[in-house]
């Protein structure tokens, strides 16, 4: 979607470079529109309404992203609420955006796992969030312990399991996914960790509760040159690595990466 394209005859050309970040997620289109922009946000939307069809809900991004929730605030320029229906796959997810972290651009990385992970495996994801990536590990065959910190996400996750179906084959730990290697003793067949940016301890802390020859998909933030050395502290830790990829870009130089590791 460009959103300079779609705003062309609705704000002057001269003032169209105040127009920034435009972004999908599900039935809802994400702008980040200038104080400047004012007399012209709510024509902007319909705008936007008018030529994608499958767009329900046009939201301002007014902060970025802050809190445990990591989620930035919104302002509602055209619909009736901040709660959007994403399809992934054949999957549905509804939740709160203005209160629940989703990240679109993982779709194809969960679609990867759900297509490796084996019936009857015991699989654990902390930072489930809404369950996009619990969801279609569990129609698999798969028994789901999905870990989430906000009650929020753990209340949208739960009505997502009912929807898919699945709703018999996830444990929902509304918990601090570094806190459980307290409250879980089972040794998990494979651990898919989406870390949020900053987190690479989360390897440390939940390592452990992958059982010998386990699978773990371990995502993080990291420059290009800083992968091999972490290649090497994972084999450190006892840690082969099947697999290195590049799975999206997040700010200049920096790229998301997921590491497929087997323990030892």
């Amino acid at each position: 979607m460009s959103l300079k394209e779609d705003l062309a005859g609705i704000i002057p050309p001269d003032k169209l470079h105040l127009s920034g970040y435009c972004g999908v997620i599900g039935d809802a289109a994400v702008v980040s529109l200038r104080p400047e922009l004012e007399a012209y946000k709510k024509d902007a939307a319909r705008a936007i309404i008018a030529k994608h069809k499958d767009i329900r809900i046009v939201l301002n991004k007014t902060s970025k992203a802050c809190g445990d929730r990591r989620v930035p605030q919104y302002e509602v320029l055209e619909g009736e609420d901040t709660i959007v229906t994403c399809k992934e796959f054949g999957f549905s997810y509804r939740f709160d955006i203005s209160k629940v972290f989703f990240n679109p651009h993982l779709k194809y990385e969960r679609h990867r796992i759900a297509g490796i992970a084996m019936p009857g495996e015991s699989i654990l994801v902390p930072f489930a969030g809404a369950g996009p990536s619990a969801i279609p590990i569990a129609a698999k065959g798969c028994r789901v312990a999905a870990v989430e910190k906000s009650g929020d996400a753990c209340h949208w996750m739960k009505l997502n399991a009912g929807i898919n179906g699945v709703a018999g084959r996830i444990d929902i730990l509304n918990a601090d996914a570094l806190s459980i290697t307290r409250m879980l003793k089972a040794d998990f067949d494979r651990l898919v960790i989406p870390a949020p940016y900053g987190m690479d301890d989360a390897l440390d802390a939940l390592a452990p509760l992958a059982r010998a020859g386990g699978a773990i998909h371990f995502y993080t933030f990291k420059k290009k040159y800083q992968i091999e050395g972490l290649a090497e502290k994972y084999r450190a830790m006892g840690l082969s690595v099947e697999q290195v990829r590049r799975c999206g870009n997040v700010a200049p130089g920096v790229s998301r990466w997921v590491f497929d590791l087997i323990k030892g």
